[in-house]
């Protein structure tokens, strides 16, 4: 009896120490990206605390960790600042992904946000009975379950969340590697070979431009209509310019006058070049409607004419060497890189929630797509880059601390102990 009595008690200790259970004074937030911290950094201002759980070891993980050396912000830096703190002076119109990652950091100790990282969010539910959200993490290297229990749940896992990774027919016949965009950093190992580059996105066209730039051989594959719009006209961003006009002009028109005068600086043959424009829907409404970014050259079209960059359309399978493309060509590829992007992952841990569709982005449009039921609300689905989720923070932080503030007690001002963004309070035994 007493072995089993010590057995029970073992078990009762093991189960404590692989879950446990934590009240969240605040919000919960999911996602240390830039969405997550800026909502937590909103909330912080107005006297709020919060958690921000993220399954990375760092900030904005995919800046980090997932982007190619060379790239830079694609729009100008005033359009991309998070609420309350613009980018350096130094830092340039178009900062470095180091220097963008750099700003996170220091806005995040600015805002005194600190992540509990490696907390990978298995499932989210809200609890009718209760009226609290059950926000379910499994800590990435001790395996311990941890229940965050709490009034709101924040959704800020962003449109990147999942690689998108595109079935290819005949992809296990193709002797070369294949990989996705998001482990790629530099054109330097592909010197002198043919790389097949499928996506004709910003990040296909940029990393073309790179593979050039080491002595590679791209052939980028091209199989819908894109909008190719230059990064600046006379000295000043396009984007500037499409924001001034949509002040005083209807958004089709608005986008008329964009290819019209894309048609003016980037010249009239791009559809001679394998580079049609959609038949349907500009370049702004495709990006508000359906997330399709417009491509900002910053000189792959000299390469594409120049020949270094060959154009091709879509593939219908893989072979050893290369691949049939649907028009009947052979091309020949040493490597592939997918520049196939990324997609929401809400619906894998989001559970009993309707506010977001199938493929995890909110059902209601833009600009009321920040707030849902019971307590939840989404930043950095907007489809409008880092401006879009500043707005949704701003607004999230705001409706919050609303309610925070007429239902529970905070401190005056003057305090210098206000609530950390990191303050948990215990709920059970199992913390201790």
């Amino acid at each position: 009896g007493g072995s089993r009595h010590c057995s029970d008690r073992l078990y009762v200790h093991r189960y404590m120490m692989a879950s446990r259970t934590m009240w969240v004074n605040g919000p919960i937030i999911v996602g240390a990206g830039p969405a997550g911290i800026a909502a937590a950094a909103c909330l912080h201002t107005r006297g709020v605390p919060s958690v921000v759980l993220d399954r990375d070891d760092c900030l904005a993980s995919l800046w980090q960790r997932r982007t190619y050396d060379r790239l830079r912000l694609h729009l100008p830096k005033h359009f991309c600042q998070l609420p309350g703190m613009p980018f350096p002076d130094h830092y340039p119109e178009y900062p470095t992904k180091h220097q963008f990652v750099a700003y996170l950091e220091s806005y995040a100790a600015a805002f005194h946000v600190r992540p509990r990282f490696r907390q990978s969010v298995v499932s989210a539910r809200f609890d009718h009975a209760a009226g609290l959200w059950r926000v379910t993490a499994s800590d990435e290297d001790t395996g311990i379950t941890t229940e965050y229990i709490g009034r709101w749940l924040v959704v800020a896992t962003g449109e990147n969340a999942e690689r998108v990774i595109p079935d290819l027919d005949g992809a296990d016949a193709f002797k070369g590697p294949v990989s996705h965009v998001s482990e790629y950093k530099s054109g330097e190992p592909y010197k002198g070979k043919r790389v097949l580059v499928v996506g004709c996105g910003n990040s296909g066209m940029e990393v073309c431009l790179d593979l050039c730039d080491h002595g590679a051989r791209p052939s980028m594959v091209v199989r819908d209509g894109v909008h190719v719009l230059p990064r600046e006209m006379l000295g000043v961003a396009t984007f500037s310019v499409a924001v001034f006009l949509l002040r005083f002009l209807p958004l089709r028109l608005v986008d008329r006058l964009l290819v019209l005068l894309a048609g003016l600086f980037l010249g009239g043959d791009l559809a001679k070049l394998g580079l049609r424009r959609p038949s349907h829907g500009g370049p702004l409404e495709l990006k508000n409607s359906k997330g399709r970014t417009p491509v900002l050259d910053i000189g792959a079209l000299d390469k594409i004419r120049a020949g270094e960059i060959k154009i091709v359309p879509g593939v219908k399978r893989m072979e050893a060497g290369g691949a049939e493309l649907v028009d009947g060509r052979f091309v020949a590829a040493d490597a592939v890189i997918l520049a196939t992007g990324y997609h929401s992952n809400v619906p894998q841990w989001l559970k009993g929630s309707d506010f977001f569709s199938g493929e995890g982005y909110p059902k209601v449009e833009f600009p009321e797509g920040w707030k849902g039921e019971s307590g939840l609300y989404s930043v950095g689905f907007t489809r409008r880059g880092l401006a879009g989720l500043s707005l949704d923070a701003v607004r999230v932080a705001s409706d919050i601390a609303t309610e925070y503030h007429t239902t529970s007690p905070s401190p005056s001002p003057s305090s210098s102990i206000l609530p950390q963004p990191t303050q948990l309070v215990p709920c059970s035994q199992a913390e201790t």
